[in-house]
């Protein structure tokens, strides 16, 4: 279900979710309108942008908080131009910790990116954009003293989706290291011994939270 002001952006990613093989049973324009919608509809998952009426402000992200407080359980995703990191972190926070994106609209350069990132955040998992990551973390007033530098910037490629082959492949550390400071992360937010899926989902939340 896409939420989005522009009504050529909205008819464009109604196209682009039905020629995916997605059924769009609604799409809205206004803030308020996701809400109603998702009650009528109960839709898989919603799609809604950042800047939405009457306000142009950050009407769609709060809308989005507040879906997932009302449904923990619902994926949603968020489109942004910018980020906005009052509500970002409430977002990443709300539900049940899965099942929730944030990407930046400049950002999703092919199709094939965004198609997958709304595939990962319908089966519950967490894609954020690098940027929205980066900006989180520095607005944290604490230095995170409870991870090294090194298992920051682990998480921050944790929070991007990416896999531990994925991450060695970064100038970072090899493949080894990734799952130890994977796993120090793990014990540093007190994540417990489980699904390592579920525990990379929840992590940067977690550390958001700390």
């Amino acid at each position: 279900m896409p939420a989005e002001d522009s009504v050529l952006l909205r008819e464009g990613l109604t196209g682009l979710l039905q020629r995916c093989g997605h059924e769009v049973v609604a799409a809205v324009g206004d803030a308020g309108a996701p809400v109603a919608a998702v009650g009528e509809h109960d839709p898989d998952i919603v799609v809604t942008d950042v800047r939405m009426p009457p306000g142009f402000q950050d009407e769609g992200l709060h809308a989005a908080v507040r879906l997932r407080t009302e449904r923990p359980a619902l994926p949603v995703l968020v489109l942004s131009q910018y980020v906005q990191r009052r509500y970002a972190s409430d977002l990443l926070d709300s539900g049940d910790g899965t099942g929730v994106g944030y990407l930046l609209k400049d950002r999703v350069g092919h199709v094939e990116e965004f198609v997958a990132a709304l595939g990962d955040v319908a089966a519950g998992g967490t894609v954020v954009d690098p940027e929205v990551v980066r900006q989180l973390l520095r607005r944290r007033r604490d230095p995170p003293e409870r991870l090294s530098p090194r298992e920051r910037e682990v998480l921050a490629l944790i929070a991007e989706g990416r896999s531990n082959g994925a991450i060695a492949r970064e100038p970072v550390v090899s493949e080894a290291a990734v799952g130890k400071h994977i796993g120090g992360i793990f014990s540093e937010l007190d994540l417990p011994p489980g699904d390592g899926t579920h525990r990379r989902v929840l992590a940067v939340p977690a550390y958001l939270r700390a």
